[in-house]
């Protein structure tokens, strides 16, 4: 939602726009609308019940204004606003993610902890299934290590599964990540995630949420979540998921804001791998390797990190180098548990340092 960029907003006004956002049934078309009919939240909040029911707006939102619990929320924000590390964003603000502001419920206020200015950076959605394989997670994380590498932001929902695997993914090789929240920032959830958040914020990372401080984990704000985190991002790669995931809804979002749908493929046996092969017959990129997706966006990464300038020479692609081998005859020459050797083969091919034909392992020659 493209609007034009206001004056500096005062305390009282900053005061009058928390307490609109925290308003029964007042999502961010009834936002705007009041500030376009008012001026201003501080307007909006002193106009008479009777100008509010003009603009169509429920009877809940007007008689909620000066509720008690509604001024105490706002003045909790204030406060958290006062502490390091802690901002907010409004859609009329020059600090407010260009890409998000595009899209036509982009929210009025975002919450942010953590580095604000990766925001505008290149972003690169990841999502699947919260109850993913083994498989699915070790792609996932393999796919972020790379984009990561390449100079993209990775954002996600912090959920379990995928979510949490492209976040650590980017940790793990100095990269950004953003996660989205689906609560308010003082109602972490899930909890299991809490500390992958925490070191999300301390490496200079960020973790938002469009919804007040203290919202629970109500189920409707986690679809409602979703399309932030397609609106921020150039792209949406969905790595696992059923025909029933909220990944899903994701991609459709991606898709009507204008954004590119990758997804990879999996078995036609795995019921993970469904959502991700309807995804493909919907018009969505098959993604393979990193390239595809790299091929797609160029122009738009950053260079790559330091840690990518001068790979070492890998343990595999010695063997490889030798002579192709099966994985399993990696394995066995290397000494390393399989999985470990699928999950660097993976990367290696995604680095496109390594190819897989007919069963066997090839090194390729640059």
């Amino acid at each position: 939602m493209t609007i034009a960029v206001a004056a500096p907003v005062s305390p009282a006004e900053l005061e009058a726009r928390l307490r609109l956002h925290r308003l029964p049934d007042l999502g961010p078309v009834r936002f705007k609308k009041l500030l376009e009919a008012f001026g201003s939240a501080s307007k909006a909040i002193s106009a008479p019940a009777s100008a509010w029911r003009s603009l169509g707006l429920p009877a809940s939102c007007a008689e909620a204004r000066r509720a008690e619990d509604i001024r105490d929320g706002a003045y909790h924000a204030l406060a958290w606003l006062e502490r390091p590390g802690q901002h907010l964003l409004m859609w009329d603000q020059p600090d407010y993610p260009a890409l998000l502001a595009e899209i036509s419920d982009a929210p009025p206020l975002l919450f942010v902890a953590g580095d604000p200015g990766i925001l505008d950076k290149p972003q690169l959605a990841m999502v699947g299934s919260r109850r993913a394989s083994r498989p699915g997670m070790d792609t996932a994380a393999a796919f972020s290590r790379s984009l990561a590498g390449a100079g993209f932001v990775i954002t996600s929902g912090l959920a379990l599964g995928i979510d949490a695997a492209a976040h650590q993914g980017a940790l793990d090789v100095g990269g950004q990540t953003v996660g989205v929240l689906g609560t308010g920032l003082e109602k972490f959830y899930p909890q299991r995630n809490r500390r992958l958040a925490d070191a999300m914020i301390a490496s200079g990372s960020a973790v938002l949420s469009e919804f007040p401080l203290d919202a629970g984990p109500t189920a409707s704000n986690f679809p409602r979540r979703n399309r932030i985190i397609s609106g921020l991002s150039l792209g949406v790669l969905v790595v696992e998921a059923s025909v029933a995931s909220g990944s899903l809804i994701t991609a459709r979002l991606a898709a009507e804001q204008g954004r590119e749908v990758y997804a990879i493929p999996g078995s036609i046996h795995h019921p993970g791998a469904k959502g991700c092969h309807q995804l493909i017959r919907d018009g969505a990129m098959l993604v393979e390797t990193i390239e595809h997706i790299l091929e797609a966006l160029r122009g738009w990464q950053q260079l790559p990190l330091a840690i990518n300038a001068a790979p070492a020479i890998h343990p595999l692609l010695m063997l490889l180098h030798a002579a192709p081998h099966t994985s399993e005859a990696l394995a066995h020459s290397s000494g390393w548990a399989l999985p470990k050797v699928l999950v660097a083969l993976t990367e290696l091919e995604m680095d496109g340092r390594a190819v897989c034909e007919s069963g066997r392992w090839f090194a390729r020659v640059s």
